[in-house]
């Protein structure tokens, strides 16, 4: 009998063991399923556990710091996308620098776009941490050949100038991370996008339509992803200055609403608290005007003649009719900004305050030097002087006519208003009506409207409610790939609208070059209220 007992007993041990790994087995089964249904009810959810610690090493005024940080890389941010090497971003949120834990929860987002020469950029191959400096920008003579952004090496790297001693390009991304933001760098098609069967992808306006789903990702995500999202800063330079302005002066546009539906973007927000631009190459349908305003006097550096000067003075007459429609009231009372009087506007306000504050920083010796150097310009009462002709001829063109819109099409901007089978299209009725011979040729109303979609001041002019609210816009006063007028243009009737804006001009500097990386990241401190890492 108590032999029947012990057996009976470990029958039921074995019952109730069982039972319990049973259990186990259906607590670890709902928990997958459930994760699994998350997943699939929100194709769109960021995956918050899913990321590697990484570290690097920055350079800043403080000394060097070391950044711990969560990698979370190549996440796909819409649902029907159409190459996910593009369409996808990278998430980095520090989580300690030196010895100091760090909450992102509440901080910033940098949303570092690395497009150049209006190209494509890879998500799956760069990034930070990743040697991304940009590629492609020499291609068909990119604006953007100058210099890119792209940290200048990767974990463990020392994030600084480059090694030659060239001047940096902006790169803001491991100073923003190292003051505890958070940065998002998205991947975005591009002009040379082309699939197997030789179509082509990423013509306008797929990068500004990627980047706004991106953005839309990031808003979907709240509460998920670490950061503010109603405190995203937008940043790029050159073509990716360009988008910068775009994406901030485009917010929640109906525009581009059937464009982010048939790519599976999350509903909602578009808009982004603010904008960096550094050297943007934009207003592209009157870059060609512009530039003609500005550089049809001066010679082309490369060789010392003057461009076709029939082409410039018949696009100079098309800038004049361009300005005095947009009516822009320059600061001060300085009253409407016109082609007549713009030269004037340039030297009081930014030519001049440039090449003063530039000069007061050097030492007795050097200013002396440098003056000798430039004899155009003159030292007085602690004000540097000189004429808008010196200052043009000087440093003359290196762009010939038509500067964007050429009539051989090949450039970058020309490319980018191809379409799925055509790589390239003029953009403009001047340059079709002289490339075909036709007087009256005008450029169809479907390219037109792209056209306008890719135009800050399309949206600006509109006073869109979805526009950016803070914007820091930087260009090289040594930047002759594109007119300083493009750039006015836009802070100006930015600043017509009430938008805090904060712009300045590097003196000698180039295009995307950055002389003040870490007064950018103070200035979203100060616009943030953010308390940043000492």
């Amino acid at each position: 009998m108590n032999d029947l007992n012990i057996v009976q007993r470990f029958k039921m041990v074995n019952i109730i063991q069982g039972l319990m790994v049973f259990s186990a087995l259906i607590a670890v089964c709902s928990l997958v399923c459930a994760a699994a249904g998350d997943k699939a009810k929100d194709p769109l959810l960021f995956p918050k556990d899913n990321f590697s610690i990484e570290t690097m090493t920055v350079q800043t005024s403080a000394g060097v710091k070391k950044v711990t940080y969560r990698s979370y890389k190549h996440i796909l941010y819409v649902t029907k996308s159409v190459d996910k090497d593009y369409e996808s971003l990278n998430v980095s949120v520090p989580i300690k620098v030196d010895d100091k834990d760090i909450d992102a929860t509440n901080a910033p987002i940098l949303f570092a776009n690395g497009a150049a020469g209006y190209m494509s950029f890879n998500n799956a191959t760069r990034g930070i941490g990743m040697n991304n400096a940009n590629q492609g920008d020499t291609d068909r003579g990119a604006p953007g050949s100058q210099g890119g952004p792209g940290v200048q090496s990767g974990p463990g790297g020392m994030v600084g100038s480059p090694a030659d001693g060239g001047a940096p390009p902006s790169d803001n991304k491991a100073p923003a991370l190292a003051a505890g933001f958070v940065v998002v760098e998205p991947g975005c098609r591009g002009r040379d996008n082309k699939a197997s069967d030789g179509t082509y992808f990423g013509k306008a306006p797929a990068a500004i339509v990627d980047l706004k789903a991106a953005v839309r990702y990031i808003r979907h995500n709240k509460g998920v992803m670490p950061g503010n999202v109603d405190w995203i800063v937008s940043t790029g330079c050159s073509a990716g200055g360009g988008l910068s302005s775009l994406l901030g002066a485009s917010g929640n546009s109906h525009m581009f609403d059937s464009y982010l539906k048939e790519i599976g973007a999350a509903d909602g927000d578009d808009s982004i608290f603010a904008a960096a631009c550094y050297s943007p190459v934009t207003d592209l349908d009157h870059a060609d005007m512009a530039y003609e305003w500005m550089y049809g006097p001066a010679p082309l550096s490369s060789t010392g003649k003057l461009a076709d000067q029939t082409l410039s003075k018949q696009l100079k007459a098309l800038f004049i009719t361009y300005q005095a429609s947009l009516n822009l009231k320059g600061r001060d009372n300085f009253g409407t900004i016109t082609s007549d009087n713009y030269d004037k506007y340039l030297l009081k306000y930014y030519l001049i305050p440039s090449a003063t504050k530039y000069l007061k920083e050097l030492s007795d010796d050097a200013r002396n030097k440098y003056l000798e150097k430039h004899k155009w310009i003159t030292w007085s009462n602690n004000s540097a002087v000189f004429t808008f002709s010196d200052y043009l001829v000087n440093g003359g063109r290196v762009k010939g006519v038509p500067s964007v819109d050429d009539l051989e099409l090949k450039t970058p901007e020309a490319a980018l208003f191809g379409n799925k089978t055509t790589d390239a299209r003029h953009f403009t009725n001047f340059s079709l009506q002289q490339a075909t011979g036709d007087k009256n040729a005008k450029v169809d109303n479907d390219l037109q409207t792209v056209v306008n979609m890719m135009n800050p001041m399309y949206f600006i002019g509109q006073n869109n409610p979805g526009c950016a609210k803070h914007w820091w816009i930087r260009q090289g006063a040594g930047d002759r790939g594109i007119s300083q007028a493009n750039t006015i243009n836009i802070a100006t009737g930015l600043e017509n609208h009430n938008k805090d804006v904060n712009m300045w001009l590097f003196w000698d500097a180039t295009h995307c070059q950055d002389d003040d990386t870490e007064g950018f990241i103070a200035w979203i401190v100060d616009i943030t209220g953010f308390e940043p890492v000492k």
